[in-house]
């Protein structure tokens, strides 16, 4: 980690420790080092550094192209070696950024949703990390997180002081559809997306917070 990325690091585990009373289940389950996908759902905007603060690496975060155009903002995101994207999280020069951090051997948090959950539940997978997982041959880690919703939801001014907890999954191997990936058609390839989406989702749905899966 660098020195500015540490204490942000520190800094959201003391918040997440003493404010939200946190648990961490499995972080060993995140290679220290390599390209790793942290495939997560999205609550609130606690989720991004819970799930961050949880694992002993840096990762790199995704943040719209707008923030960076604040110069202490800007300054700091640069020090977190965040990944500039547009508003939707798309785009051709975000997607090539995110794949050269994972070539060399960076951690990514990315949404499978999209967005954050309007009502608490889990929400049906984009296609877009399928590309991702297809065009990069990082490790994905499917993480669920608990309790921001409640904590933080669209609806809250403020976050509250209730329980949050985060938990990696084991890692999912995608050798197969890689492979065919590689030589099928175009709208089998746009199949392949989803459908490594909808595995990645399902992996994050079985995670329970208090099991040893």
């Amino acid at each position: 980690m660098s020195p500015v990325y540490y204490i942000g690091w520190c800094f959201f585990r003391l918040l997440y420790a003493v404010y939200f009373r946190w648990r961490v289940y499995h972080p060993e389950r995140v290679p220290l080092t390599g390209g790793v996908i942290l495939a997560a759902n999205h609550a609130s905007f606690l989720d991004p550094p819970l799930v961050g603060s949880g694992v002993h690496r840096q990762i790199n975060y995704l943040a719209r192209a707008s923030l960076f155009t604040n110069p202490a903002l800007g300054w700091l995101l640069r020090k977190w070696t965040a990944i500039p994207v547009d508003r939707d999280g798309g785009g051709a020069a975000g997607l090539k950024a995110i794949l050269d951090r994972l070539l060399a051997g960076g951690a990514i948090i990315l949404f499978p949703e999209g967005t954050r959950t309007p009502d608490g539940k889990l929400q049906p997978a984009r296609s877009g990390i399928g590309l991702t997982v297809i065009k990069s041959e990082a490790v994905v880690i499917p993480v669920r997180t608990f309790g921001t919703f409640e904590a933080y939801s669209r609806k809250h001014r403020f976050p509250l002081p209730k329980p949050v907890a985060v938990k990696y999954g084991q890692p999912m191997d995608f050798k197969a559809l890689r492979s065919e990936a590689k030589t099928c058609t175009k709208p089998r390839l746009k199949e392949i997306y989803q459908e490594i989406a909808d595995q990645i989702m399902g992996a994050i749905a079985k995670l329970a917070p208090c099991s040893d899966d």
